[in-house]
């Protein structure tokens, strides 16, 4: 047999491949090392792992013709929410070719977003169930969302006309509320999203007392940039995050997982300003409800109160007419116990004058000198010790009736 040349070989394994598959396949892999030319063709490689240890098992070159890629990737990025790129699992309808130059590839022609879509949910569930396991699902929920979130840390592209919108929004809102916000600039598309963001909220988190709530925003990027927000690290960060996160990336059909785990997801970043607004709108609602019922309490307490008064300012002369009969009545009452009380002390007072007038009459000279004593007197003055006359002395003897002056002759002591 005469040897063949390794293009004869290589032709000959071309029209056996082609011969034995034909057909267009449904082929499962996932994407690796896609990227285009400037003529818009995409080249890229489908692999398989070992869902055990992660090896490649398999590997194929793949190519989508321009004219096909150009309606295959935005309808499939629109379908899924999902770029095209390396890392994602999909269903492509492939036919097999061969050339002599390039070998075996496989040549894609239509793609299932479905498959991708499942895949992406599986991811997703994934990431939550682990989330759950770990017992920080839900803690930037259970968190309470202030009653006056003014002081906002924003983490967006400060290019971004989301960021741009949800600015003016809060600014000019009807009610005129203020709002502080503070961008903290992080890239909102492509493979650096996780990592952008985890450092946003790192420095978010050394100024906490700084800020009310934070507000993750993303608008005016393609909706095929949203895989970076489909992370295992930027969802338990956003889970376990302190303050209360916002969401709205601006993803209306699909949550995002760190939708899943934020305190509040809404669509858009104007729903997020509106969301704010409204959250200061019902407290100032309440707070006016609160001061009008306090006005109608003082109205109505005023009212009793000046009912109160002028019921008793009616009263008032009744009660003075009672008042003046009653303190009329104590004053007689008071006058004729006064009077009671001054006869009975002037008796007692008379009774003992008389008492001491008795005693004192009992007490005078002139009754001792009836009763037959006698004073005698020297100069005027009463001599009672003997011994304080001398001879020659005159004494004057006072009796009842008269007086007897006498010399001092002899004096016994």
């Amino acid at each position: 047999m005469d040897p063949l040349s390794l293009y004869e070989l290589n032709s000959l394994v071309r029209d056996h491949l082609e011969q034995s598959l034909p057909d267009q396949y449904w082929v499962q892999a996932e994407l690796s090392d896609v990227r285009t030319n400037s003529t818009g063709h995409c080249y890229l490689e489908f692999v398989q792992k070992d869902p055990r240890g992660n090896n490649l098992i398999a590997k194929a070159r793949g190519t989508i013709w321009a004219g096909i890629y150009r309606l295959l990737k935005p309808y499939f990025e629109e379908a899924t929410g999902q770029a095209f790129t390396s890392g994602i699992k999909v269903l492509v309808q492939v036919t097999v070719s061969f050339h002599e130059l390039y070998g075996y590839s496989l040549t894609v022609h239509d793609i299932d977003p479905a498959y991708t879509l499942g895949d992406m949910a599986q991811r997703r569930r994934e990431i939550l169930k682990q989330l759950e396991e770990e017992g920080v699902l839900t803690l930037n929920k259970e968190l309470d969302m202030p009653l006056l979130p003014q002081r906002i840390a924003v983490i967006s592209s400060a290019t971004a006309a989301g960021y741009g919108d949800f600015c003016h929004q809060l600014s000019h809102n009807p009610r005129g509320f203020y709002f502080y916000t503070e961008l903290f600039p992080a890239l909102m598309q492509g493979d650096r999203v996780e990592a952008s963001i985890l450092s946003a909220l790192d420095r978010i988190n050394s100024r906490l007392r700084e800020f009310d709530v934070v507000v993750i925003i993303r608008g005016g990027g393609a909706t095929s940039d949203l895989s970076g927000f489909d992370t295992y690290l930027l969802a338990a960060a956003c889970a376990q995050f302190p303050l209360p996160i916002i969401t709205g990336i601006g993803h209306e059909r699909d949550d995002t997982v760190i939708d899943s785990v934020a305190h509040t997801r809404v669509k858009t970043p104007t729903a997020a300003a509106a969301y704010l607004i409204d959250r200061l709108g019902s407290a100032a609602d309440e707070l006016q409800s609160l001061a009008d019922r306090f006005y109608a309490g003082v109205l109505a307490r005023l009212e009793r109160e000046q009912h109160r008064l002028t019921q008793l300012k009616n009263r008032i002369p009744a009660s003075t007419v009672r008042r003046i009969s009653s303190s009329r009545m104590a004053l007689l009452t008071l006058q004729r116990d006064l009077s009671q009380a001054a006869r009975t002390a002037l008796s007692r007072q008379h009774h003992r004058m008389e008492l001491l007038q008795q005693r004192i009459a009992d007490a005078s000279p002139e009754k001792l000198l009836a009763r037959g004593y006698s004073l005698t007197l020297k100069d005027g003055k009463v001599v009672k010790d003997a011994s304080l006359l001398s001879e020659g002395d005159e004494i004057t003897t006072r009796l009842q009736h008269g007086e007897v002056r006498s010399v001092v002759r002899t004096q016994e002591r």
